[in-house]
């Protein structure tokens, strides 16, 4: 039950947030027992975001919680791979994303907690 949110300083067109989507959803894979079939998306576009103290160049803010205990090895593999399709996609330097890896113990589901 992964959920991806992204802070994006720049515009976003629908046919960016839709090969984002479809790349995120492979991507999350790189997480053992992680798919697009429970992966929730959210993207804030045009973020008011300043790295360095400067806002001029392209930005953004990947926050990734996932059910289950922390993989390190898996949230490399994932940083290089959100980093790939947002420099791909947007224009957005590596150097200019952060990534928050979150591991969530209690996650609401459907009425319930898992």
């Amino acid at each position: 039950m992964p959920f991806i949110n992204s802070k994006i300083s720049t515009p976003l067109s629908k046919e960016q947030e839709t090969r984002i989507k479809e790349q995120l959803g492979k991507a999350v894979e790189l997480i053992p027992g992680k798919s697009e079939n429970w992966l929730m998306l959210g993207f804030e576009p045009e973020t008011s975001l300043y790295f360095r103290g400067d806002n001029s160049q392209p930005t953004a803010f990947v926050e990734v919680s996932i059910y289950g205990s922390e993989n390190s090895s898996a949230f490399e593999k994932l940083t290089g791979e959100i980093c790939r399709i947002y420099e791909d996609v947007l224009g957005i330097s590596p150097d200019h994303i952060y990534i928050k890896y979150q591991p969530v113990s209690s996650w609401g589901w459907n009425g319930s907690n898992l």
